[in-house]
């Protein structure tokens, strides 16, 4: 990027915070720390009203605005393709807003660029594991929870926990929702546990925003997930051998199981997984165990042959 277009690509940065670290744009274009304060200089010198903060950023005079944004075909583009995970991977409510916002940013295109587009739509789909349930879809929560935590207003929530086969009504403080294995999750602080709690989306059977304001101050979201990341960073190495046969049937549970790598040898598929489950990886392995073999390690074996024991008292 040359610099009168990195200039005019941080100007547009601008307006996209409230304030915006000098930092953050050397980060962003690859530049030194020193080169973001120059082209920062650049667009004071131009007339471009900038009001900076030493430690905290900079920002534009309230009220200062560009003409409308053009966008590149690949810009656009990216709008497209990301309408298409949109669709997929949130609620209906939260789709409909991004398809609004989506008509917005088509409106200002050149006709050559909407045409473009129009091309372009029907080479780009997304198509969900029909063997796993995408529930985030079934309701529309994403939305309202997010709307609460932007109000910092109490969620009134009636959710099923799995682990007990219990019902039951929460006020909660949310903090955050994050996606991970084709589910959403939401953490918030739960009045009824006077603590912490992450939420399954599709557990939440109703949910209100009701009048109350937090009672206290959260941290950020990144805090939370990095506990999660490490206490769930324990991971273990598993070696297995496979019949080809039964390669296509494994789909993305492979990949939930911390599938890494695969070699064939002598016959076999050796596959190389990093697991922080074993009695989990374990109960997965006994769905196909019969054409499959685990090399190591032991302790993933002794789980299956405990596992294996109990189930045979069962039958017999």
């Amino acid at each position: 990027m040359n610099r009168i277009d990195r200039i005019s690509a941080i100007l547009i940065q601008l307006q996209s915070k409230r304030i915006v670290k000098g930092q953050d744009i050397a980060d962003r274009f690859s530049i030194s720390l020193r080169t973001a304060y120059r082209d920062i200089k650049t667009l004071e010198e131009a007339g471009v009203p900038i009001s900076s903060e030493a430690g905290i950023g900079y920002s534009l005079m309230e009220g200062y605005r560009l003409p409308p944004v053009m966008f590149t075909k690949d810009e656009a583009l990216a709008f497209l393709t990301a309408e298409k995970l949109i669709g997929k991977f949130t609620d209906s409510t939260t789709f409909k807003l991004y398809q609004d916002a989506l008509f917005k940013i088509k409106a200002v295109l050149k006709s050559d660029e909407k045409e473009h587009l129009e091309k372009m739509e029907a080479s780009i789909e997304v198509i969900g594991n029909p063997y796993l349930l995408n529930a985030s879809k079934k309701e529309d929560y994403i939305h309202i929870i997010l709307n609460a935590i932007s109000q910092k207003t109490v969620l009134s929530i009636d959710y099923f926990a799995n682990h007990s086969q219990e019902h039951t009504n929460r006020n909660i403080e949310p903090v955050g929702i994050y996606y991970l294995s084709n589910h959403w999750y939401l953490i918030a602080f739960c009045w009824l546990r006077n603590d912490y709690r992450s939420f399954k989306i599709d557990r939440i059977k109703k949910v209100k925003i009701s009048d109350q304001p937090y009672r206290k101050k959260h941290p950020p979201l990144k805090s939370f997930l990095a506990e999660i990341t490490k206490e769930k960073g324990r991971l273990h190495t598993v070696i297995m051998n496979a019949d080809k046969e039964i390669m296509k049937y494994f789909g993305d549970q492979k990949y939930y199981n911390g599938f890494v790598s695969e070699k064939e040898v002598k016959g076999k598929i050796e596959m190389t997984f990093l697991t922080c489950s074993l009695e989990g990886f374990a109960r997965w392995f006994m769905m196909f165990g019969d054409q499959a073999e685990i090399i190591s390690p032991q302790e993933l074996k002794d789980n299956i042959r405990n596992l294996s024991s109990m189930i045979l008292k069962k039958v017999k």
